[in-house]
């Protein structure tokens, strides 16, 4: 049985939730037909690296990334960095003949992402970025429905991606929030996930007309020490699609009451479409071509139990009628890349995606500064 060996490149939050997927696809998806083996870790400090090492099964641990990409028993990088550090290390995996899952955002600019690109150019390796949502359930019958023609012709959407986690003025700043480490504020931390989420189902962006607000201008550090804000904490965007569709995207991190509302609503002439991630075991589906008489007829929305029902060989651990998790998406998108990586085949959302996402956002950026709307 052909093994696919795993390094990995950071080890802080995403590192986690990555490696438990990396654990417990056997446990998920039934019959494999490949091993996977985690073979090194590599953070900043050794300390780290050796714990997670210890903890987690890796072979080795290592505070030097080419200790990784050099073994010729690693298939696999994967990438958990800040930001600022995603397209050296993208670059030296791929010139190393290594294929990539690499967290988002793709890189910190469309500069960096078109030197991805044009490194991955003629090179037969398979890459993805994680955009995690796209693996529920009910987000991907979300975009069956719409490439069915149920909701017909899209005319209108709204979509949001919500926290509260920098509503306290004295909450101390942490690195997605540190422009001089590639944070990008909440556009490149929750906002790349809604905007790449509105592709998927939408298909491509034409124009758009942002807004960004950085609530505090001045926050301390961990160590006490105040210091100006460059990244913002919230970004509102109209944008108009390819396919014709006008809607709203906002992405914020001072929404009080909020803990991860990722949400959309899609209007077509023939239906609509409506998912909440704090109830993600369903998709909310009205068909606007059933008739409403006599006295409302049986027209509503209609509550799709997607629940953890994944094709075969997903589907049968957990039950299918389990309650689903924020880590199951997680879980699903890894085991999507393997599989592709096993067969030889390109994975979606790719590095193209990544790097077409990388170019909204520098889109949106470009509108806040100009204040005005910018085409695409």
């Amino acid at each position: 049985m052909k093994e696919i060996g795993v390094g990995m490149l950071g080890f802080g939050f995403m590192g986690k939730a990555h490696t438990y997927g990396y654990k417990t696809i056997p446990l998920y998806y039934s019959d494999l037909p490949f091993k996977i083996k985690l073979v090194g870790v590599c953070t900043a400090h050794m300390e780290t690296a050796e714990a997670a090492r210890q903890s987690n099964g890796f072979e080795f641990a290592t505070t030097d990334p080419d200790q990784i990409f050099s073994r010729e028993d690693i298939q696999v990088v994967n990438i958990c960095t800040p930001n600022v550090f995603h397209k050296d290390a993208v670059i030296k995996a791929l010139e190393t003949g290594k294929h990539v899952y690499c967290d988002k955002p793709l890189t910190v600019s469309c500069d960096e992402a078109r030197e991805i690109l044009a490194c991955l150019e003629g090179k037969n390796l398979t890459t993805r970025v994680v955009f995690h949502n796209r693996f529920f359930p009910a987000t991907m019958r979300a975009k069956e429905l719409i490439d069915e023609g149920r909701i017909g012709k899209v005319l209108s959407f709204r979509a949001s991606y919500l926290h509260s986690g920098s509503v306290d003025p004295d909450k101390p700043i942490g690195w997605k929030l540190d422009k001089r480490l590639g944070g990008g504020g909440v556009l490149f931390d929750l906002g790349s996930h809604i905007l790449d989420l509105m592709y998927y189902l939408l298909g491509e962006y034409r124009s758009l007309l942002a807004k960004t607000v950085t609530i505090y201008p001045r926050r301390p550090t961990k160590s006490g020490e105040m210091i100006e804000v460059e990244a913002e904490d919230q970004v509102l965007i109209l944008a108009e699609m390819k396919n014709g569709a006008f809607g709203s995207i906002e992405a914020s991190k001072i929404a009080t009451g909020t803990n991860d509302e990722l949400r959309f609503e899609i209007h077509g002439d023939k239906g609509a479409l409506r998912f909440n991630l704090m109830d993600p075991n369903w998709l909310e589906y009205y068909d606007n071509t059933v008739s409403d008489r006599p006295h409302g007829g049986v027209r509503g929305f209609t509550r799709i139990e997607c629940v953890q029902r994944y094709e075969k060989p997903g589907g049968e651990f957990i039950s299918p009628k389990a309650a689903i998790g924020w880590i199951r998406a997680h879980v699903h998108s890894l085991y999507c890349f393997l599989r592709a990586v096993y067969e030889g085949k390109p994975a979606s959302p790719s590095f193209h995606d990544g790097a077409y996402i990388q170019y909204v956002m520098e889109k949106a950026y470009e509108s806040d500064r100009l204040s005005q709307w910018v085409t695409l």
